[in-house]
């Protein structure tokens, strides 16, 4: 939006020698300490914690309002408003006032002035770290143990997430997500909704809610996320624009409590596979997707719609087989999937105590022998047969008809490679914290909100999965790895 009150808002230089030391998306909250999504104040360049870490920015502008004794206000009390400020990670500005953020400049561009004084520490800051890194790396013996020391070596081209207030379930998920190869690099080149969107068109603009409250991208803000990761160019990012629609379009994620990661990935890969269906300004965004020779069309599952990158990267189909115990009626209807949700059998579901170490383990291939197992349906469950008339006894069985991106291919010849795993830490979905491990050009590592770790592949074994992330890979027939 238009912001009215950047003139007398903005009042600080660009070079202010108030500004604090090193990168400002690091930049500690003058109350709280905290360096989470760190804002600072357009007026005074004071910097407070953001509205998802303890809300000490907004604070600070509600304690600098003049009691409005009457309804003549001098200009010098409107400059001591505070009502302009600037996230410190995404740039973006945002007015109090206004309750929104706003795109408009000052006459002199003194807020875009600000932004690249601002960029320029964090890029500062950010060669002077890499450069003290590269001095450790050139240590061979240090070298050398990076893979072999969990947690001791800060990744240096990975991108954390700051966790705005319960987050971690969506960090974990974004953080796996971006790991996925070919599903990350359809959403990073795609072109920017706001450089095609009428009159902003070869402008830029720096959050999504500049283009209403109604016209919300999801794909835009995820794509923003995933430009975001793995570039190197900070050490955390805050994903507050996409926090901010998936409040929008996503109403049980609203408020700051702690989500089932499990559920937020559904959810989100649904809305981003019927957004995609719907283009932008009249243009397909599914059209990209059939211009890429890569994602063919044996490839494609159609889930509620047209395919998408996510149905042909996820997609699947199960095959639903019912039998009459009476009769012997055969049912078969197939249902298209976006993950499967596996229970663990129920031997291993015995808990072992401390000292007994040779247990029954329980292995994927367990989970999926116990998915697809024939099982007769107890009385709640009557089948009702259309030959005999009536609810009966029957036989549930499940097969896998058509696995995620096989071209051409038997199940018996797939093969996938993990490539992320979603670890709960804690008891409960509504408790406790989430990370994830992925890997990316054959290093592990270890993503913990905005921490991001070089971790080894021993490591991730003995983590307590729960979510895991598979990619196909091309291999001959026969061979026994899954």
């Amino acid at each position: 939006m238009e912001c009215p009150h950047l003139s007398s808002s903005v009042c600080i230089a660009p070079d202010s020698a108030k500004f604090p030391n090193g990168s400002p998306s690091s930049w500690c909250c003058s109350v709280c300490r905290s360096n989470k999504s760190p804002w600072v104040c357009l007026t005074c360049s004071s910097v407070h914690c953001g509205r998802y870490v303890n809300g000490h920015a907004k604070k600070h502008y509600e304690d600098a309002q003049v009691p409005l004794t009457n309804h003549k206000k001098s200009e010098k009390q409107d400059k001591a408003q505070h009502t302009v400020c600037m996230d410190c990670s995404s740039y973006s500005t945002y007015c109090y006032r206004c309750d929104d953020f706003v795109v408009n400049d000052t006459k002199l561009g003194l807020v875009q002035k600000v932004r690249e004084h601002l960029q320029n520490l964090e890029n500062s800051a950010f060669t002077a770290d890499r450069h003290r890194k590269r001095k450790l790396l050139e240590n061979s013996s240090l070298n050398s143990k990076l893979l072999k020391v969990n947690g001791s070596t800060t990744a240096i081209c990975a991108t954390g997430l700051r966790n705005l207030g319960n987050t971690c379930f969506m960090n974990a998920i974004l953080q796996s997500l971006s790991n996925i190869e070919q599903f990350c690099c359809y959403f990073k080149e795609l072109p920017a909704v706001e450089l095609r969107n009428g009159k902003t068109a070869g402008r830029r603009t720096y959050h999504t809610r500049s283009q209403g409250d109604n016209n919300v991208s999801l794909v835009e803000e995820f794509r923003k996320t995933l430009c975001a990761l793995w570039q190197g160019s900070q050490t955390a990012f805050s994903p507050e624009s996409l926090f901010y629609v998936v409040w929008k379009i996503m109403p049980s994620f609203r408020g700051y409590q702690q989500q089932d990661a499990h559920e937020f990935m559904r959810y989100l890969l649904d809305h981003l596979h019927l957004e995609l269906q719907g283009g932008f300004n009249g243009v397909s965004r599914s059209a990209i997707l059939q211009e890429n020779s890569t994602l063919s069309a044996s490839n494609k599952c159609c889930i509620n719609g047209a395919s998408t990158v996510v149905t042909a990267i996820f997609g699947g189909f199960l095959q639903n087989e019912v039998n009459c115990l009476i009769c012997g009626t055969e049912s078969r209807k197939f249902d298209p999937f976006l993950d499967l949700s596996l229970d663990i059998p129920s031997q291993f579901r015995n808990k072992r105590s401390k000292n007994q170490e040779n247990g029954p383990v329980c292995s994927l291939r367990d989970c999926l022998r116990s998915f697809t197992d024939l099982e007769e349906l107890d009385e709640t469950e009557l089948y009702m047969c259309h030959k005999c008339k009536k609810k009966q006894k029957s036989t549930k069985k499940f097969w896998i008809q058509k696995l995620p991106k096989p071209e051409n291919s038997g199940p018996e010849s797939c093969l996938y490679d993990l490539a992320a795993v979603v670890v709960h830490h804690g008891s409960g979905v509504g408790s406790g914290h989430y990370t994830a491990y992925a890997t990316h050009e054959g290093r592990w590592f270890h993503f913990n909100d905005s921490t991001v770790t070089l971790t080894d592949e021993d490591t991730v074994v003995k983590a307590k999965a729960y979510i895991l992330f598979y990619v196909e890979r091309q291999a001959k027939a026969g061979s026994d790895k899954l």
